[in-house]
């Protein structure tokens, strides 16, 4: 038999969000699971009715009731839920009585519906950015040889011009061939793993945020909404304050028309998130880094290519720098997102807080 301590560790553990209510419907237990999904604590919220944790309809509130009276199991799919904090959450749930000497409980397991929606989503994306880096590499090889042939041949044939003004067409090659292969250089972005240490993001944030409020001069408000308690993260400083000041830079841009108007906002915010899936491990604790301005938006036909390479909603940008931040983050064993509609775009960059060794 399994004993009681046993028992409450793998409900603790579970991925799952469990809760347990008594016959009267009051909240009896929830595992960690729970509290992260509706954003409570299981502790203070003990003895609560389920309508204070989270409210769907009276249809749902009667059938958890007939329920316990008739000892009947039932499941629900895409149901909608409202949690205390006003969030809205699309969940499949199931109901099982479980029947004690004294009384009947019920055991909710709850399943976000949006969270297996956003897993598909990031294996897509983590996929696509292999395949993507795949190509690019195998271009850049075909590129740079030839760059090669054409530059040496440039110097080659300036040495033999007769007269010294032919030589700027020469000098005309050499440099393009340069920004050409500079530009391929940049494309593959770095190939060298992070050099790893203990380091605090917020001390990252507030180095790019000086250089952000030094390049826009008064002309947008920042706002920070840290999590003073988010323990040191194992990370490369640089790559991080690299990876951080190209999505800051992206939204300076961005807002940059408003500037006039005195409403431009840029907030920089940090959360720990549990029991958190990036690719196909699940992490025990993350720390989530938002950057979110309230400029025009990105293009709904640019959103699903952001981070591919040479993808830019600027006439003037390279394209690479957002596909630059996305392989640092990558190389850290991290991932990042991206939600956007006219006046609300936010960039959220998930870092484990227990990491292995860094991927090439």
């Amino acid at each position: 038999m399994i004993n009681e301590a046993l028992q409450r560790l793998l409900i603790e553990n579970l991925t799952t969000a469990t809760l347990l209510l008594n016959s009267r419907l009051r909240l009896e237990h929830m595992n960690p699971a729970a509290e992260m999904l509706l954003a409570v604590s299981g502790q203070r919220s003990h003895g609560q009715f389920i309508s204070e944790l989270f409210t769907e309809s009276s249809e749902a509130l009667a059938a958890l009731r007939l329920a316990v009276e008739q000892a009947h199991p039932f499941t629900k799919r895409e149901a909608t839920l409202t949690s205390a904090s006003g969030q809205t959450l699309t969940v499949d749930y199931a109901v099982t009585p479980v029947l004690t000497r004294q009384e009947t409980m019920l055991l909710l397991e709850v399943l976000p519906r949006d969270r297996l929606l956003r897993i598909t989503k990031e294996e897509a994306q983590l996929s696509t950015h292999e395949t993507t880096k795949m190509l690019v590499r195998g271009l850049a090889h075909e590129i740079k040889n030839p760059l090669g042939g054409i530059r040496g041949a440039a110097q080659l044939l300036a040495r033999e011009l007769p007269e010294e003004h032919l030589k700027d067409y020469t000098e005309v090659i050499i440099e393009e061939a340069d920004r050409l292969r500079n530009l391929v250089d940049r494309m593959l972005g770095s190939n060298k793993l992070p050099s790893l240490t203990m380091t605090n993001i917020h001390e990252v944030l507030e180095h790019v945020a000086s250089l952000i409020e030094a390049e826009c001069q008064g002309s947008l408000i920042l706002v920070r909404d840290y999590d003073p308690s988010i323990p040191e993260v194992l990370m490369d400083r640089e790559q991080m304050i690299q990876a951080v000041l190209n999505i800051m830079r992206n939204a300076m841009q961005a807002l940059a028309g408003q500037s006039e108007l005195g409403l431009s906002r840029l907030t920089l915010r940090t959360r720990t998130l549990r029991q958190f899936t990036i690719g196909h491990i699940r992490h025990r604790l993350v720390t989530r880094i938002e950057i979110i301005d309230n400029g025009p938006g990105i293009p709904s036909d640019l959103q699903n290519t952001l981070f591919y390479p040479m993808v830019s909603g600027r006439p003037d940008g390279t394209g690479l720098g957002l596909a630059i931040t996305q392989n640092i983050i990558s190389q850290h064993q991290g991932l990042i997102e991206c939600e956007s509609h006219p006046g609300h775009t936010a960039f959220s960059i998930f870092l484990p807080l227990e990491q292995g060794a860094p991927s090439a």
